[in-house]
């Protein structure tokens, strides 16, 4: 059983351990961030992640964003999608993504397109990987769930891990550094898994 919720958390907790500053760290140079907005951060986005307000980032979260999907999806409300509902909700999927990576400024489209195009050692079970790895951390208590204590804590641990000069606020340098030293840890992981197959 808790290897079922590990695995349902874990697209999940790949959000938890950059929440902190990801919201300004990869949307480009947007200034400075303290630790205040970090934590204000890391509550809003577990306020969304925490779909079924139980508390906890658990399987039954997955359960309940499905269900928002396909009732999203069934615009007609038979219950049953069509292959022009499924058709719609991609486009509809595939739009909002482009709007976000506008939002952020997102000049790395390459990247993006890096990352789905690395098969299945460097993309999905890439990410799988990393997101158990993440959730363990996160889930300090190990009972297969996150709680927002948890995801808070973990959130700033990465904040603080980004903070080099420990001032309490991450500068857009600080921000580049740590987004640089992110993608080096990622690559390397990539590189080692590649090796050990």
């Amino acid at each position: 059983m808790k290897k079922t919720i590990a695995l349902t958390l874990a697209s999940a907790s790949l959000l938890v351990g950059g929440v902190a500053i990801a919201q300004t760290a990869d949307r480009g140079d947007r200034g400075p961030t303290t630790r205040a907005q970090a934590t204000e951060m890391a509550a809003s986005r577990f306020a969304k992640m925490d779909v079924n307000g139980d508390g906890q980032l658990n399987s039954g979260d997955r359960e309940a964003r499905k269900a928002a999907r396909f009732a999203k999806a069934d615009t007609n409300g038979d219950g049953a999608l069509t292959q022009a509902e499924m058709a719609a909700a991609q486009e509809a999927r595939k739009a909002t993504r482009e709007a976000r990576r506008a939002e952020r400024g997102d000049r790395a489209e390459g990247q993006h397109a890096d990352r789905r195009g690395h098969g299945k050692r460097g993309g999905k079970h890439h990410g799988m990987r990393g997101g158990k790895r993440m959730l363990q951390m996160a889930d300090t208590n190990n009972d297969g769930a996150i709680s927002q204590a948890e995801f808070q804590a973990a959130a700033l641990a990465r904040f603080d891990k980004a903070d080099a000069n420990a001032d309490g606020t991450v500068t857009a340098e600080e921000h580049k550094a740590a987004r640089e030293a992110h993608r080096a840890e990622r690559q390397a992981n990539r590189q080692s898994g590649r090796r050990g197959s």
